[in-house]
Protein backbone atom coordinates (compact mmCIF):
# COMPACT_ATOMS: atom_id res chain seq x y z
CA UNK A 1 0.00 0.00 0.00
CA UNK A 2 1.38 3.41 -0.95
CA UNK A 3 1.83 5.75 2.02
CA UNK A 4 2.65 9.37 1.28
CA UNK A 5 4.92 10.61 4.07
CA UNK A 6 7.13 13.60 4.71
CA UNK A 7 10.81 13.55 5.65
CA UNK A 8 9.96 12.87 9.32
CA UNK A 9 7.90 9.78 8.55
CA UNK A 10 4.64 11.60 9.23
CA UNK A 11 1.56 11.36 7.07
CA UNK A 12 0.63 14.50 5.18
CA UNK A 13 -1.06 16.96 7.55
CA UNK A 14 0.37 15.44 10.75
CA UNK A 15 2.61 17.44 13.05
CA UNK A 16 5.68 16.14 14.88
CA UNK A 17 4.97 15.53 18.57
CA UNK A 18 8.47 15.61 20.06
CA UNK A 19 9.46 19.07 18.74
CA UNK A 20 6.08 20.49 19.80
CA UNK A 21 6.52 19.15 23.35
CA UNK A 22 10.11 20.42 23.53
CA UNK A 23 9.08 23.88 22.33
CA UNK A 24 6.22 23.88 24.83
CA UNK A 25 8.60 22.98 27.67
CA UNK A 26 10.76 25.94 26.65
CA UNK A 27 7.54 28.06 26.72
CA UNK A 28 7.86 28.85 23.03
CA UNK A 29 5.36 28.70 20.19
CA UNK A 30 4.72 25.05 19.20
CA UNK A 31 4.71 26.00 15.52
CA UNK A 32 7.91 28.03 15.07
CA UNK A 33 9.70 27.67 18.43
CA UNK A 34 10.82 31.31 18.31
CA UNK A 35 7.93 33.33 19.74
CA UNK A 36 6.97 33.31 23.43
CA UNK A 37 3.96 31.14 24.27
CA UNK A 38 2.97 32.81 27.54
CA UNK A 39 2.13 36.46 28.13
CA UNK A 40 2.51 36.21 31.91
CA UNK A 41 3.23 33.39 34.30
CA UNK A 42 0.40 31.17 33.01
CA UNK A 43 -1.53 33.38 30.56
CA UNK A 44 -1.39 32.23 26.93
CA UNK A 45 -0.86 34.72 24.16
CA UNK A 46 -3.62 35.00 21.60
CA UNK A 47 -1.17 34.51 18.74
CA UNK A 48 2.54 34.03 18.21
CA UNK A 49 4.49 37.27 17.72
CA UNK A 50 6.82 35.63 15.19
CA UNK A 51 4.78 33.28 12.99
CA UNK A 52 1.23 34.46 13.75
CA UNK A 53 -0.04 31.03 14.87
CA UNK A 54 -3.47 31.41 16.47
CA UNK A 55 -3.23 30.14 20.06
CA UNK A 56 -6.78 31.03 21.17
CA UNK A 57 -7.91 27.44 20.59
CA UNK A 58 -5.65 26.02 23.32
CA UNK A 59 -7.57 24.76 26.36
CA UNK A 60 -5.11 23.52 28.96
CA UNK A 61 -7.58 24.01 31.87
CA UNK A 62 -6.53 21.92 34.91
CA UNK A 63 -4.28 19.38 33.16
CA UNK A 64 -1.00 21.23 33.91
CA UNK A 65 -1.82 21.48 37.62
CA UNK A 66 -2.72 17.78 37.87
CA UNK A 67 0.39 16.72 35.97
CA UNK A 68 2.60 19.00 38.08
CA UNK A 69 1.22 17.54 41.31
CA UNK A 70 1.67 14.02 39.96
CA UNK A 71 5.26 14.65 38.86
CA UNK A 72 6.37 16.54 41.99
CA UNK A 73 4.77 13.94 44.25
CA UNK A 74 6.46 11.05 42.47
CA UNK A 75 9.82 12.82 42.59
CA UNK A 76 9.72 14.06 46.16
CA UNK A 77 8.14 11.22 48.15
CA UNK A 78 10.89 8.64 47.48
CA UNK A 79 13.55 11.29 48.05
CA UNK A 80 11.91 12.35 51.34
CA UNK A 81 11.77 8.72 52.47
CA UNK A 82 15.45 8.23 51.65
CA UNK A 83 16.46 11.40 53.50
CA UNK A 84 14.40 10.43 56.55
CA UNK A 85 15.81 6.90 56.69
CA UNK A 86 19.43 7.89 55.96
CA UNK A 87 19.78 11.06 58.06
CA UNK A 88 16.89 11.03 60.61
CA UNK A 89 16.38 14.83 60.65
CA UNK A 90 13.97 16.51 63.03
CA UNK A 91 10.40 16.41 61.65
CA UNK A 92 10.15 20.21 61.56
CA UNK A 93 13.40 20.47 59.60
CA UNK A 94 12.28 17.77 57.17
CA UNK A 95 8.88 19.41 56.66
CA UNK A 96 10.39 22.87 56.16
CA UNK A 97 12.95 21.73 53.62
CA UNK A 98 10.63 19.51 51.62
CA UNK A 99 7.73 21.98 51.62
CA UNK A 100 10.06 24.65 50.27
CA UNK A 101 11.46 22.32 47.61
CA UNK A 102 8.00 21.09 46.60
CA UNK A 103 6.65 24.63 46.21
CA UNK A 104 9.73 25.74 44.26
CA UNK A 105 9.66 22.73 41.96
CA UNK A 106 5.92 23.16 41.39
CA UNK A 107 6.33 26.84 40.50
CA UNK A 108 9.16 25.96 38.10
CA UNK A 109 7.31 23.10 36.38
CA UNK A 110 3.78 24.51 36.11
CA UNK A 111 4.30 26.93 33.15
CA UNK A 112 6.54 24.41 31.39
CA UNK A 113 3.98 21.63 31.67
CA UNK A 114 1.28 24.04 30.49
CA UNK A 115 3.46 24.73 27.44
CA UNK A 116 3.78 20.99 26.84
CA UNK A 117 0.00 20.52 27.07
CA UNK A 118 -0.50 23.30 24.50
CA UNK A 119 2.21 21.74 22.31
CA UNK A 120 0.47 18.37 22.54
CA UNK A 121 -2.85 19.92 21.56
CA UNK A 122 -1.21 21.73 18.66
CA UNK A 123 0.51 18.57 17.38
CA UNK A 124 -2.72 16.55 17.58
CA UNK A 125 -4.78 19.40 16.04
CA UNK A 126 -7.10 19.46 19.03
CA UNK A 127 -9.56 22.28 19.78
CA UNK A 128 -9.38 23.89 16.33
CA UNK A 129 -5.62 24.06 15.78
Amino acid sequence: MFDETTQYGLAAGDRAMRPALARGFRRCCPNCGAGPLLRGYLTLREQCNVCGEDLTHARADDAPAYLTILLVGHLMVPFMHWVFVAFRPEPLVLATIFCTVCVGLSLYLLPRIKGMVVGFQWAKRMHGF
